[in-house]
């Protein structure tokens, strides 16, 4: 990404006619130049003007040129440093490159091949800016908050969090363990406009059922046996902020009975106390069960259920954007090189169709782990399929391959290996398609042609149809918006 401003080159040589000589050169070619003698000079002007690129001689009366472009690159790594010198052996060269510097010039020279070097260090800087600029980029467009993914169901995720992360509406997240939802709960309270306010958080189903409402609305000294001090609940200690319930369909119905009445009148009293507790807070709620089954076996109320879904966001499964399995093994293989100081810059593409083939149950923590491993136990620079556990490698064996029938067609084998697939997948057109190597319009107009009927959608109708809705009551959704 060139810049329109003019270059800045920093002249160092102590012999007088050979600095001006650099100097005019450099000047006529359209750059911004000063002029140093000596070294101590050179670093004073260095640290001010910040050069976009410096000639340097080896050779000075105060210090060693190779020295200075270690100081040099320690100021501003960024600046390309060209070193000069009458004394061009191999030695010499060698240790002014491991200095720093990008070219070394042997005297004599002359201005074109000055100027060749000095216009390739400047497009050199030119493109690393361009290429630091261009990661940002990437990062900044598939990654909001700590959570990655470029799949059209995470940017729809991420743009319905970004709309909603600023309102008071309470929140609902659904998703498989494993999918990240604690992720989008933090970036719901620290986009929000309580992002200065705490963020407390609890997990319903970590914490034995009859300690959760003396956890939730705290206690007073002596109102059961333990009880030896006054306790303030998560939900004062939320005041001002967020509090995010997990697994809320573990909390049990007379508690979630107390909850609902704190939504609706924000004030409780601790249990064994007569002290009204006044509370603000934002609710976002968590669950990784059939929200419709717990509806409908009593597990979550309906009221309840009612007021804590003002906004529904459901995070995909691993397996429904495996087009996002590449971008996140780059990011946790980046993130274990770094932490454990391995070499481990990259995946071999055996691995890489292991990773993708996988039904990922775990989703993308299991991911994170299977990569964290692969890091610790590979022994070169490239994870392979050994690395990986070895449930992956099994689930990815021989035995789940395609094995072609005899005496079948090429349109009959497509057919089985495209119903395959549909099978594999649950019906998921987006992962089958994946898996075959196909974009999934090309998916859609060969199962046409094969006269494949999507029986995900039948089965899908039909689930739908044998499950009783709630009969909603209306009174209690027009209390909710008042």
């Amino acid at each position: 990404m060139a810049s329109n401003r003019t270059r800045r080159v920093l002249v160092v040589d102590d012999e007088p006619d050979m600095a001006e000589w650099l100097s005019v050169v450099v000047s006529n070619a359209g750059y911004d130049t000063r002029v140093a003698v000596r070294g101590d000079e050179a670093a004073e002007t260095f640290s001010t003007w910040l050069p976009d690129a410096a000639l340097v001689d080896l050779m000075l009366p105060d210090t060693d040129g190779a020295e200075l472009v270690r100081r040099f690159k320690a100021l501003q790594p960024r600046t390309e440093v060209l070193v000069v010198s009458g004394q061009g052996s191999i030695p010499r060269a060698v240790e002014a490159i491991k200095a720093g510097a990008s070219y070394f010039l042997e005297k004599p020279i002359d201005a074109e091949s000055v100027l060749a070097m000095l216009a390739r260090a400047i497009e050199r800087m030119d493109l690393e800016a361009e290429n630091v600029a261009l990661k940002r980029q990437l990062r900044d467009r598939y990654q909001f908050d700590n959570i990655i993914g470029r799949s059209r169901k995470m940017r729809e995720l991420f743009d319905l969090v970004a709309a909603v992360a600023d309102s008071e509406a309470n929140v609902l997240i659904q998703g498989e363990n494993g999918t990240g939802k604690e992720l989008i709960a933090n970036a719901l309270h620290y986009n929000s406009r309580r992002t200065k306010g705490p963020f407390i958080k609890i997990n319903c189903a970590a914490i034995p059922k009859d300690l959760i409402e003396s956890e939730l609305f705290g206690y007073r000294r002596g109102s059961f046996t333990g009880a030896v001090s006054d306790k303030d609940g998560l939900l004062e200690q939320a005041q001002g902020g967020s509090l995010l319930l997990d697994e809320i369909g573990e909390m049990p119905p007379y508690l979630q009975t107390k909850l609902l009445r704190v939504l609706q009148e924000r004030e409780y009293r601790p249990v064994g106390s007569d002290r009204v507790v006044r509370v603000d807070f934002r609710l976002i709620c968590a669950t990784n069960v059939d929200v419709e089954a717990a509806l409908r076996e009593g597990r979550l109320r309906e009221d309840l259920y009612f007021r804590i879904n003002t906004i529904t966001l459901r995070v995909p499964a691993l397996r429904e954007r495996t087009e996002d399995i590449p971008l996140l093994c780059d990011h946790f293989l980046d993130r274990f090189r770094q932490r454990y100081q391995r070499s481990v810059r990259t995946i071999a593409p055996s691995a890489y169709h292991l990773l993708i083939r996988s039904r990922w149950q775990g989703n993308v923590r299991e991911l994170e782990n299977a990569i964290e491993r692969a890091v610790l136990v590979a022994k070169g620079n490239e994870i392979t399929p050994a690395d990986l556990p070895d449930p992956l490698r099994e689930e990815g064996g021989p035995s789940g391959d395609f094995i072609i029938p005899p005496h079948r067609t090429l349109a009959e084998i497509e057919r089985m290996a495209i119903m395959q697939a549909l099978e594999r997948t649950n019906w998921n057109k987006q992962e089958a398609a994946a898996q075959l190597g196909l974009y999934r319009p090309t998916l859609y107009s060969k199962m046409r042609k094969h006269k494949i009927r999507d029986e995900g959608r039948s089965r899908r109708g039909a689930a739908r149809a044998a499950v009783p809705r709630p009969a909603r009551d209306v009174r209690g959704r027009g209390e909710e918006h008042a």
